[in-house]
């Protein structure tokens, strides 16, 4: 007898699991970065994964996002081919009215990343529509739909190439992972998609980072299929990199590597690689005509009581600071900013850019000279905060106007996500700036130390208008210092020779 799928059933639960996965992670992702924390030996690591680990525990506590980049939903729905519907809206227009109702919950708002036209006005839809759908129509009596929101700075760092039959998957593997730089925030997963075509390869990838992490059970029990062989292979190989949490260096840079394969032309080999970040997000459902799907929330208990000591870092006032004191910073440091800083990304920067091209003054309010810009798109807030999850943003998309905002107007530092580039870096020792770290995947944590919040320029462009946060305590990492010495070259470079040996 055909299944009756309502949709309101459809609606109600894509938006009940964008809700429910902007605030847990699975529980088999915290219990390998338990795992991970409890193994790692980089002092650094550890506690960007100590960070990672509180966050995690306090945004299921709290019911607010894990990340302030609530992702672009994937979905992948199978429609069993004996479903009959009660609908009078698209399967399509059903899942995008979900991802509405869930990124404008009131009660936990979600920030509204997605623009149209995005080779020209990129002007923001601003309910995160529509959200990237994959449907097939396979046999049985039932809907099964897998939603994931997947963060730009993950996403972005997806990779793709056509080898030849006789290359070598893994050299090409090991070879392309260190040019994504930790914009992805590892630890994390990395989905491979092997075969097909190029698009295919791409999909298959994005859908291997949907299945549990296991691999420490397929090495227990030992690999059955070539895919496994590959998977092991990849996973030890991987790690052995040194990259580490959030590229600082350390033993454990892949929690997990998926893979997903189909067969492909005799002259080809596809291969594809999307990373799944800290800020891991995604839930299955099956609906079989008895009602909306809730997920059931994890345990309190499931998380590790993680103790996570500040006592050895050094305090900063940032509106009082000091050329003498940012060249006394040492790459690797812990600090905690105390003060007064303004935020910008891409869009603020572009737009700075303009105005003084043209000889413009910056708005009021807008003084950067002997000040630290924070590259951020806060979420919005909600009942009685200050401000929504603040983590930051991947800093190297703001290295073509590093240049620009240390030589023309006055600012002495920069606080972002990851790396920077070689010629930022370059431009940084130029002017004895310094740009410092916040952890990515600690976006709840982060946002507890803004103490203020306010608008001071470029309201029209939302979460990436100028803000003015005052700060307590925000805690940070030198990641360049004065003289241009990256802790993001010097950590991997020492954790890989050590973990060779």
């Amino acid at each position: 007898m055909p299944t009756l799928i309502k949709q309101d059933d459809v609606i109600e639960s894509v938006a009940g699991a964008l809700q429910y996965i902007s605030y847990y992670h699975p529980p088999d992702f915290i219990q390998a970065m338990k795992s991970a924390y409890e193994k790692e030996e980089s002092r650094a690591a550890k506690d960007a994964m100590a960070q990672i680990l509180l966050n995690s525990r306090m945004s299921a506590m709290g019911h607010r996002p894990l990340c302030q980049d609530t992702g672009i939903v994937s979905v992948f729905v199978n429609v069993g081919m004996d479903v009959t519907w009660e609908a009078t809206m698209s399967l399509e227009d059903m899942i995008n009215e979900g991802v509405r109702r869930a990124y404008m919950h009131p009660d936990n708002v979600l920030r509204a990343s997605i623009v149209a036209d995005p080779a020209g006005a990129r002007k923001n839809t601003k309910d995160n529509t529509p959200a990237v759908i994959y449907t097939r129509l396979v046999p049985g009596h039932e809907v099964e739909i897998t939603v994931a929101a997947k963060g730009g700075g993950s996403e972005n760092k997806a990779k793709f190439a056509m080898l030849n039959p006789s290359d070598t998957i893994v050299d090409w593997v090991l070879k392309t992972v260190p040019t994504m730089g930790a914009g992805w925030c590892p630890p994390g997963m990395l989905g491979i998609g092997i075969g097909g075509t190029a698009d295919k390869a791409m999909v298959l990838a994005k859908e291997s980072l949907m299945d549990p992490i296991d691999i420490q059970d397929l090495i227990a029990r030992g690999a059955k299929t070539k895919a496994e062989e590959l998977r092991i292979t990849l996973f030890n190989e991987v790690n052995k990199l040194g990259i580490g949490a959030q590229g600082l260096g350390g033993l454990t840079t892949v929690l997990d590597v998926k893979i997903k394969d189909c067969p492909t032309h005799a002259a080809s080999l596809p291969v594809a690689i999307i990373p799944n970040c800290a800020a891991t997000r995604h839930a299955h459902l099956t609906l079989d005509g008895s009602g909306p799907v809730y997920l059931d929330p994890p345990k309190l208990e499931d998380w590790p009581n993680i103790e996570w000591s500040t006592e050895s870092a050094r305090r900063v006032r940032v509106n009082e600071i000091t050329k003498a004191d940012l060249a006394s910073f040492k790459p690797g440091e812990t600090l905690l900013l105390t003060g007064s800083i303004l935020t910008g990304r891409d869009a603020a920067h572009k737009r700075i850019a303009d105005m003084l091209s043209k000889g413009e003054k910056l708005p009021d309010g807008v003084d950067f000279h002997n000040r630290f810009i924070y590259y951020v798109g806060p979420v919005d807030p909600v009942r009685d905060e200050i401000v929504g999850p603040a983590g930051p943003t991947t800093a190297t998309r703001m290295d073509k106007f590093t240049e620009m905002m240390l030589g023309q107007t006055g600012l002495i530092g920069m606080i972002g996500k990851s790396e920077r580039g070689s010629e930022a870096i370059e431009v940084i020792k130029k002017y004895k700036a310094v740009y410092l770290m916040a952890v990515g995947g600690a976006a709840y944590l982060v946002a507890k130390a803004i103490k203020k919040s306010r608008v001071v320029a470029f309201a029209d462009l939302g979460m990436e208008a100028i803000y003015e946060f005052e700060v307590e305590d925000m805690p940070v990492s030198v990641a360049v210092d004065v003289n241009g010495e990256s802790v993001h070259t010097t950590g991997p470079a020492f954790w890989k020779k050590k973990i060779a040996g």
